[in-house]
Parts: C-alpha cells; sequence; structure tokens
C-alpha cells in the first residue's frame, strides 16, 4: 500500500491568524507537524500544501518537500484533494492512502498515523478513518473550537459536532466524551469523489468536513488513540500546547537540527 501524507496549512486562520508559524518551543508550529509526520515509516512521501508563500519559504527552509496551491479553497480535504494530484505527478505514480495531518496538530506522532492507516492495511472496506481520543474535562466538552464524535458499536461516526454531545441535561452526566483527532486518512479515489459532492447542510452547520461523508450516507469509521494530542486553534491552546511537549520525546529527535 502506497500512502502519502498532506499536511493542509494556510496563515489565514479566522480564529488564529498565522498559526502554523506560530513558535512552540522555538520552532513553527507546521515544522513539529511535518517533521513528526515524516518519521512515520508507513508514508514513502510527506508535503505540506499552501498558498501562502510565508510557509512555503520555511518548508523549504528545512529540506521539507511543498506544493504550492490554490487559494480558493474553504476546507482542508479540498486542499489536501488537490495537493495529492500534484503529488501522484511528482512521484510519478498513483497512491492508494492520502494521510491529510491538519497542521494544527503539532503532537503528532508516527504511531498515531501507522494505527490510522491500520484499517486499509488490514482489508477493511473503508474509504475514510479518523483518529478519536477520549475528552479529559467537562470544559474541553463544552469547548466549540473542539469536534466531538459519538460513534456506534461498529466504531463508525453517528455525528460529529461542536456542540458537546451527547447531552449530559438529562441526569446522565457520566456519558462516552469523545473528540475528532484530525489525522485523516482517506481512499486515493475517495477524496476526489468527496470533493465533487456539494456542501451538505450539516456539514455547513457544524463546519466539519466529515459530515459530508455521513450525510451522503457513507461511513466514517473511527479509531481509537490513547496518545495525548491537542489541536491548536487559539492562543490558549498554543500555550497548553507547549506546556504538553515540555518533556516530548519526539522532539530530540528534530528540535536540534
Amino acid at each position: 500500500m502506497k500512502a502519502i501524507a498532506i499536511i493542509p496549512a494556510r496563515m489565514g486562520s479566522s480564529r488564529f491568524p498565522g498559526k502554523p508559524l506560530a513558535k512552540i518551543h522555538g520552532l513553527p508550529m507546521v515544522a513539529h507537524c511535518f517533521l513528526r509526520t515524516q518519521m512515520c515509516a508507513d508514508l514513502i512521501k510527506t508535503y505540506v500544501a499552501t498558498c501562502d508563500k510565508e510557509i512555503a519559504e520555511y518548508i523549504t527552509s528545512i529540506g521539507g518537500n511543498v506544493i504550492l496551491t490554490s487559494d480558493s479553497h474553504e476546507r482542508a480535504t479540498d486542499r489536501t484533494a488537490e495537493a495529492m494530484l500534484k503529488a501522484e505527478a511528482d512521484l510519478g505514480e498513483p497512491v492508494d492512502v492520502v494521510v491529510m495531518v491538519q497542521g494544527d496538530e503539532p503532537m503528532v506522532t508516527p504511531d498515531m498515523i501507522t494505527l490510522a492507516l491500520a484499517p486499509f492495511k488490514n482489508g477493511k472496506a473503508v474509504k475514510v478513518v479518523n483518529l478519536m481520543a477520549n475528552i479529559e474535562s467537562i470544559k474541553s466538552f463544552e469547548d466549540p473550537n473542539e469536534v466531538k464524535v459519538v460513534v456506534d458499536n461498529n466504531s463508525d461516526a453517528i455525528y460529529f459536532s461542536r456542540e458537546p454531545i451527547p447531552s449530559r441535561k438529562k441526569g446522565v452526566t457520566n456519558v462516552p466524551m469523545l473528540k475528532q483527532v484530525c489525522i485523516i486518512p482517506f481512499d486515493r479515489d475517495y477524496i476526489i469523489r468527496f470533493n465533487a459532492l456539494e456542501e451538505t447542510p450539516l456539514e455547513r452547520i457544524e463546519s466539519v468536513d466529515m459530515m459530508r461523508v455521513i450525510e451522503n450516507g457513507e461511513k466514517v469509521h473511527m479509531v481509537m488513540t490513547s496518545e495525548v494530542s491537542c489541536s491548536v486553534d487559539t492562543e490558549e491552546d498554543l500555550h497548553n500546547a507547549s506546556t504538553l511537549m515540555a518533556h516530548d520525546s519526539l522532539m530530540p529527535f528534530y528540535i536540534n537540527s
């Protein structure tokens, strides 16, 4: 199975402009994402996909692989699909799976990517996989920047929301609190088909791409990870990520180089 990773990144985040180049322990966040992702032995190559000159120049300066994309994309999946086709031209062959690693996941690990790819390697009939993790606090559960997910007995997503789901307001407070972790492998042909579909009503309401899959009658298979992750949507998140990474086991392998 030939798998590549695409890290979509742009400077124009509405909640935290310029966040890909915001520094964590002296290194821009997008560099942490790139350097950690490319450690995964299950990937044949890792690319950063961006429409911004600043990001492209920085990634090139550290020896990384950059794909310049359109500046009109509203969704990370659109940018990833464009970049995948350009990556295939670079590689000279089609890939089987593209792993979209959001550029605001500085704590991504090679093992997390391997875990997300496992359903494809095991022959499971999946088109798209998401990692998920337990939410450890009510504050995070109620944070609209944290995408929550509920799953069925087969670990397929039933619904994604920025609201706290399932409800704790009907007398049951000990509910499963799960969050989406944005390490998302797509079947190669499916991401092209996905991006040809119209944006769906619930996708727009929740601002979660994966709702388009569910609303079109397809499955998003969820895989649990116990590894700590911290998506960065605000400056407070950046501070939290910096604290969590203070004793990170992967940073010594790349931070000084």
